[in-house]
């Protein structure tokens, strides 16, 4: 006799992003509404060689703002903006995990590629100044499951 199939339910409590329109929820959804863009030329490296010269940039974003500075030099961007919309969400839901059952809590994040601001100023690195220079935290902080990592820790 089959087993009768029981619905699992996901519940969405809390919202967070890091956005090129907003670094809050709020000023995300705001942006929105006024029909802001949030592209714009870059700025985060010289692209004056490329075709295209616009892209949707975070901008100021500080992660010290939720993450302890060593944690943040210890991550690359891509997973620091995971942590902190997670923080936020977390702060938006209201929810305590010490009051929480943690085998009832998860963490899924999708990403198309890990630290890839980390994979190339690290290769800088290596071929400038040698291996000897190279971050020990280098692995860690380019795996494209570092984001799901931090947030679960």
């Amino acid at each position: 006799m089959a087993e009768a199939k029981v619905p699992r339910r996901v519940v969405i409590t809390g919202l967070g992003a890091i956005t090129p329109v907003g670094n809050s929820v709020s000023e995300m959804w705001k942006a929105l509404t006024k029909g802001e863009s949030g592209i714009g030329p870059v700025t985060h490296f010289d692209a004056t060689s490329y075709p295209t010269r616009l892209a949707g940039e975070v901008k100021n974003f500080e992660p010290q703002t939720y993450m302890d500075r060593k944690d943040a030099r210890r991550a690359d961007r891509f997973a620091q903006f995971a942590v902190v919309a997670a923080v936020q969400a977390f702060a938006d839901a209201n929810i305590q995990m010490k009051e929480e059952d943690p085998d009832r809590v998860g963490v899924i994040i999708g990403s198309g590629i890990g630290g890839f601001n980390t994979l190339e100023s690290q290769h800088t690195t290596l071929v400038l100044k040698g291996h000897s220079r190279v971050s020990p935290f280098v692995i860690p902080m380019l795996i494209i499951n570092m984001a799901s990592g931090l947030v679960s820790i």
